[in-house]
């Protein structure tokens, strides 16, 4: 501590914070030296122009093009608010941090931008982790930015203080701490780009207090240029390897390809559809790669992928991992597996491989469809018999199931809901699928119209993404409709963000599958330890979700005949509110995931 010139001040791990008897002599430019301070201005020089730390992350998000964050409230990280307001950036505050890092991650899901959650220290940030973790596992890019006590207080035990960034770096593509206002910007690029790296996923940023508060002079500050720093990410990888995998294709009888999520993480529906097309390959749709192909087109199939796995000659993984959706590769019987990626780790992961291809999926796919035009041994036509066989099938299997879908007994089968719910949907409709059970039936038939219009957690199963799904999708696209599937169970994790969609205007179609239990957890307890002990530790309670919705202002409705489960969305569509639609659906009909278990296989 020193002083001079009626001047107290102190140097305190690189930032000068002076107290000062003369208002506002610090912005003039003064130095500081081991005996003081010098170099008082003239009055008539320019004062050189600040800016926050709060304000250089605003910058840098409107630099990446993002338009909205989601937050709740911390005296940690208020400077982000004003910097937002500055920059045109909308505040969407919720009630609880996992709705926000939720919502991040279905912003970029459904825009192909990276999404932003800011959340305070602490609790905050431990609030936010599920989220994070959700957008790991299904490669969602999406930045978390938490808060930090003052450098000065670093490991005194200051509000809220955790070790953050290493609690983070399991789950995130890079996590980091934020040390000098400088660098904000920079840092917040940084986090951005590495989102990006091979197959997407989140980051976080830690910003202390006086980080986010202390400001520097803008010409000092480090800004990337929009879109300057990103590198494309559209490679094909080997040449050799698109070649080979055209010619195993042109000499296969019956090959058929599973298009996952990465086909619209890198939206590269058209080129999907033109690999199949061109190639008369069938294909089956996971993730967020439904929707790719329309109902009805020819070359979608959806319930016969056991079928297919067990009796083509060729199978191509496009974009998802041998994880235990696909039995971590075992319910692969194909001579010949290709697994195309984003990511070199997940190529032959669990399972060996043919032929590995790892770059852009959708660039991939299209380099392939041109290798193969032209190709003596092309055998598209030879694959009609192969396509009507697996067509045949299909609508065997569909009869086999019509009379639970068609039926009309209390309580309702949750068959028949997603039946009715899929007949509800338009070309114009977002589905959002947020449960176990009852979101498991709904798999098997609801069927998106379009890319990009069915979004459900992802591999880790997290429940409670619904609403904060729902919440970013009307956010980045308020032309869409949103229909969202909840498991009774699943609303309720992060349901009262059903009042932040009233606040914002944010009108979506919610459905409630209620049976009073975590059924699916309900299900293997009833199988291992009998129906005495079934129902410990699942049972919720019969709970009328319709008014809740009814509470807080919005649209609700409780069904328990299936043939009102029509009028009643109608009636919701036609609120123009928020709305839940409480529907009682049977406890003892349960899907066929459910009763084979795959999930734990």
């Amino acid at each position: 501590m020193a002083s001079g010139l009626g001047i107290t001040y102190t140097n305190n791990v690189g930032h000068l914070f002076v107290k000062r008897r003369f208002p506002r002599i610090e912005e003039h430019g003064m130095a500081q030296t081991a005996s003081g301070i010098t170099g008082l201005p003239q009055m008539d020089q320019p004062v050189p122009e600040k800016i926050s730390g709060g304000h250089l992350v605003a910058k840098a998000l409107k630099n990446e093009g993002i338009d909205v964050i989601f937050t709740l409230c911390g005296g940690h990280i208020i400077d982000i608010y004003d910097g937002c307001i500055d920059e045109g950036i909308k505040i969407v505050d919720v009630r609880h941090e996992q709705v926000a890092a939720h919502a991040a991650d279905g912003y970029a899901r459904v825009t192909g931008k990276p999404g932003c959650a800011v959340v305070t220290a602490g609790p905050g940030t431990t609030d936010a982790i599920t989220g994070v973790a959700n957008a790991f596992r299904a490669e969602s890019p999406m930045l978390l930015i938490g808060g930090q006590g003052a450098l000065n207080q670093h490991k005194m035990g200051s509000l809220q203080d955790l070790p953050h960034v290493e609690m983070m770096r399991p789950i995130t593509k890079f996590a980091a701490s934020v040390v000098t206002t400088e660098r904000v910007a920079d840092m917040c690029a940084m986090a951005f780009r590495e989102c990006f790296n091979g197959a997407y996923g989140p980051s976080f940023l830690e910003i202390g207090r006086d980080i986010l508060d202390g400001k520097v002079e803008l010409s000092k500050a480090v800004i990337p240029a929009a879109g300057s720093y990103r590198a494309s990410t559209k490679s094909i990888g080997d040449p050799a390897a698109i070649e080979r995998l055209a010619d195993i294709l042109s000499k296969a009888e019956r090959p058929c390809v599973l298009l996952g999520t990465q086909v619209w993480t890198t939206r590269g529906t058209d080129s999907a559809i033109e690999f199949c097309k061109k190639l008369n390959v069938p294909a089956f749709m996971n993730g967020a790669g439904r929707g790719t192909l329309p109902p009805g087109d020819s070359h979608h199939f959806q319930l016969t992928r056991s079928y297919a796995f067990d009796k083509a000659d060729v199978i191509v993984i496009v974009g998802t991992p041998f994880d235990f959706r696909m039995g971590y590769g075992k319910r692969l019987k194909a001579k010949t597996v290709v697994q195309i990626d984003m990511s070199y780790s997940t190529v032959g992961k669990n399972r060996d491989v043919s032929l590995g291809l790892v770059g852009d999926v959708g660039a991939i796919l299209a380099a392939v469809t041109q290798a193969s035009s032209g190709r003596i041994d092309n055998g598209a036509a030879r694959r009609k018999g192969w396509l009507d066989e697996l067509r045949a099938e299909e609508n065997r299997l569909i009869e086999v199931r019509l009379p639970k879908i068609m039926n009309d007994t209390t309580p309702i089968h949750p068959l028949r809901l997603a039946y009715e719910i899929n007949e509800f949907l338009t070309e114009n409709t977002v589905f959002i699928g947020d449960g176990g059970d009852v979101v498991t039936s709904a798999g098997g038939v609801v069927q998106p119209k379009r890319p990009g219009h069915w979004m459900d957690p992802g591999p880790l199963g997290t429940l409670g993404v619904g609403v904060p799904f729902a919440m970013a999708s009307k956010l980045a696209q308020p032309e869409k409709e949103v229909v969202c599937l909840f498991g009774d169970g699943t609303f309720s994790l992060t349901g009262w963000d059903f009042q932040t969609m009233m606040r914002f205007d944010l009108p979506f179609i919610g459905v409630v599958g209620n049976n009073s239990y975590m059924n699916q957890i309900r299900f293997g307890q009833i199988q291992k330890y009998g129906k005495e002990r079934g129902d410990v530790g699942n049972y919720l309670g019969d709970v009328k979700y319709d008014l809740f919705a009814k509470m807080l202002d919005g649209y609700g409705e409780e069904v328990r005949d299936p043939r009102e489960i029509r009028p009643a969305l109608e009636r919701a569509r036609a609120s123009g509110k928020p709305s839940l639609i409480n529907v009682w659906i049977d406890p003892d009909a349960f899907a066929p995931g459910t009763m084979n278990q795959t999930m734990y296989k």
